[in-house]
């Protein structure tokens, strides 16, 4: 009898810790919240210094700092997803990924496809030439190839300046590329966003000049339509500008770029 009480003690008990470690367990789980979520972010790492890798493979820059800071603001684990910057937008359209952080700017004819935070930085466009070359305004383009990146919005705006003058536009897959065209000679100008332009031109010794016909809208997140990111993101972006954090990664990361 003793026997049987004492058996009928012990499973009682481990019952009892079982259903407390349960409890914990959800406690815990509750607690973490989005902690146990994953933020996927796409990305092009091609387009120093807002995205590319370290010597180790890692990304690095401007945006992948953003990403991790909006991540951690909003309690997600943040997962990045390296790809051309051409599929991106067609990446969200697929959901297969929450957000694209790559220097992308909000155009409106993006906007009919994803939508956009507000914008994080704003940079212009600029021409790269080697030096000496006689190519130094946008007229100089005349009878010349401008190389460009496939997606980008200078793609766009070199096929907008077509009209005005005369020359060929050679899309490219990413910016590293269009370098070593220019460099091997088989385009005259690369066209890109100034601040990632300027660091190509001071480690390349390259020339180049401000592209004076544009002004294209400032880089912003972007997000699968109707997203319910937009809103938690400006509000981490309002919070980042009003305590200097934003400025902090512009220090970082454009100082030296402009």
């Amino acid at each position: 009898m003793k026997k049987t009480l004492l058996f009928a003690t012990i499973i009682f008990t481990l019952v009892i810790m079982a259903a407390c470690g349960k409890s914990n367990n959800e406690g815990a789980d509750k607690e973490s919240g989005k902690a146990n979520k994953v933020l996927t972010m796409a990305t092009s790492a091609d387009f120093a210094p807002f995205e590319s890798r370290d010597t180790a493979g890692n990304p690095q820059g401007f945006d992948i700092d953003l990403a991790n800071m909006i991540a951690k603001e909003l309690g997600y684990k943040l997962e990045i997803k390296d790809m051309k910057f051409d599929g991106l937008i067609g990446a969200l359209q697929a959901n297969r990924a929450d957000m694209v952080l790559a220097g992308m700017s909000a155009t409106e004819k993006r906007k009919k496809n994803v939508d956009f935070s507000t914008e994080y930085n704003r940079s212009g466009e600029m021409f790269i030439t080697l030096k000496g070359s006689n190519i130094k305004t946008v007229d100089d383009l005349k009878g010349n190839t401008v190389g460009v990146q496939l997606g980008t919005i200078q793609e766009e705006g070199a096929k907008a300046l077509q009209k005005k003058v005369k020359f060929d536009v050679k899309p490219l897959d990413n910016a590293t590329t269009l370098i070593q065209e220019l460099l091997s000679k088989r385009i005259q100008v690369a066209y890109m966003d100034k601040s990632v332009a300027t660091g190509y031109i001071k480690k390349q010794n390259l020339a180049g000049f401000d592209d004076p016909t544009s002004s294209s809208p400032g880089m912003a997140v972007a997000f699968p339509k109707g997203s319910k990111l937009v809103g938690d993101v400006n509000g981490v972006l309002k919070k980042l500008e009003d305590n200097g954090k934003l400025q902090e990664l512009k220090d970082k990361w454009l100082k030296n770029q402009q």
